[in-house]
């Protein structure tokens, strides 16, 4: 080795680019861009996210009727259905139901009789609450069969936009919230909120009766020392609840539902800004209510028994 010759102390140097036409030698090598991530290569339920702008999924929503909700409907519950007719076959309405159960089976059945009953199988949004948002996997699950938050925005959306039935439970956490003592018998309506929303839209609310809702999904007692601990929004004591675990709060008792769907409530010929009538809403909110009382109270005198 020449005695001026200096051991190599690390890895040569990389061999500069080749120049490319058109650019300088002495210029920097262009940032080669990385490659879009393949969709493919990503785990999900759906690679081709088929969703609506409310992130309805046609591929969930599909497989949750074919098979919790087509079971529930035709085996488990065994709906009958009364009045489909009442719903319009096109354009905005606004539905509106009684509401109970400690983890209320009442929308899905409801979605399901006018999917399988209506001429038109219909699909049918459900308003649900804000804080169905703190539950993981539930709060996601629920956007894609068809539910959204309960605000007037997105009620006015889908009634005049984009025409669509909605539904809504004004009794809201009141009603799931009963004892087995108190059921059938309807909360407050509020102030009248889900009136206004079908007013300013010009659509007409249609209401429905449900009878069953309240023996497949009974609550004896509430538990608020576990509901503090437990950060729940209610600990109701059920036939299966909290004995069978979080499972049980699911699990069902094979009461046989009836559902009545009633003549409309129009609201486009009450003048012009009748929401701006607190008087006119609230009678309206009661008449609603009234309604929908009187043929709960007709329906359970009229069944011979709750199972059959």
């Amino acid at each position: 080795m020449s005695p001026t010759a200096r051991p190599a102390t690390g890895p040569p140097d990389p061999p500069a680019p080749a120049p490319t036409a058109g650019r300088p030698a002495n210029d920097p090598p262009a940032r080669v861009a990385s490659p879009a991530p393949r969709r493919d290569l990503l785990p999900a339920l759906e690679p081709e996210r088929r969703v609506d702008d409310w992130g309805r999924s046609e591929r969930i929503d599909g497989l949750f009727d074919r098979t919790v909700a087509d079971f529930l409907y035709h085996l488990w519950f065994r709906c009958d259905v009364q009045g489909i007719e009442h719903v319009p076959a096109e354009g905005g309405a606004l539905v509106v139901s009684n509401h109970a159960g400690a983890l209320p089976p009442d929308a899905a059945m409801i979605a399901k009789a006018i999917k399988e009953e209506h001429p038109r199988g219909r699909k049918l949004h459900i308003t649900v609450e804000h804080f169905f948002k703190g539950y993981p996997g539930f709060s996601v699950l629920l956007p894609k069969i068809g539910c959204v938050p309960a605000h007037p925005a997105n009620v006015h959306r889908l009634l005049c936009d984009e025409r669509e039935l909605v539904l809504v439970f004004p009794e809201g956490r009141k009603g799931t919230e009963k004892l087995y003592k108190d059921r059938y018998q309807l909360r407050r309506f509020g102030r009248g909120g889900f009136v206004q929303a079908a007013m300013r839209a010009g659509a007409p609310i249609v209401p429905v009766a449900v009878v069953g809702a309240e023996e497949a999904a009974p609550i004896f007692a509430h538990i608020p020392a576990l509901k503090r601990l437990t950060g729940l929004i209610y600990f109701p004591v059920t036939p299966t609840f909290p004995h069978f675990g979080l499972l049980g709060i699911a699990a069902f008792l094979p009461a046989k539902f009836h559902i009545r769907f009633l003549p409309p409530v129009r609201t486009d010929d009450m003048g012009d800004a009748p929401w701006e009538d607190a008087g006119l809403v609230q009678r309206v909110a009661d008449q609603v209510r009234e309604t929908i009382q009187a043929n709960v109270f007709e329906m359970v005198g009229a069944r011979a028994s709750v199972w059959l």
